[in-house]
């Protein structure tokens, strides 16, 4: 899953003067610095301060809403048919869902 919006990255790439930015895997991106002939990883302080300015990405936001709609009604459920098992399916989607929110 990707934690960063390809544009939030290329704003801050053409801010600093880093050019040529291509994302390895997910969460690694490389770019050349300003007057240098190497790309280098973008600092991980950089993308983490990225992170916390901009906040969730479009891909974060599908699936925390994932997660509370499937949990609003597996209670809905578990209250109806006066059963636990949709709250077992609604804790199986959480634990998904933060799975996919690890950022490694």
């Amino acid at each position: 899953m990707r934690h960063y919006q390809q544009q939030w990255i290329d704003e801050w790439c053409m801010e600093n003067g880093w050019t040529d930015l291509y994302r390895e895997r997910s969460g690694n991106y490389w770019a050349f610095p300003p007057h240098a002939v190497m790309p280098e990883p973008i600092p991980s302080s950089i993308l983490k301060t990225i992170k916390s300015h901009k906040g969730w990405c479009r891909e974060e936001q599908v699936v925390i809403g994932t997660a509370v709609l499937s949990t609003l009604g597996s209670i809905g459920l578990s209250f109806f048919f006066k059963c636990p098992i949709p709250m077992v399916f609604a804790f199986g989607i959480g634990a998904i869902a933060s799975a996919l929110l690890e950022m490694d």
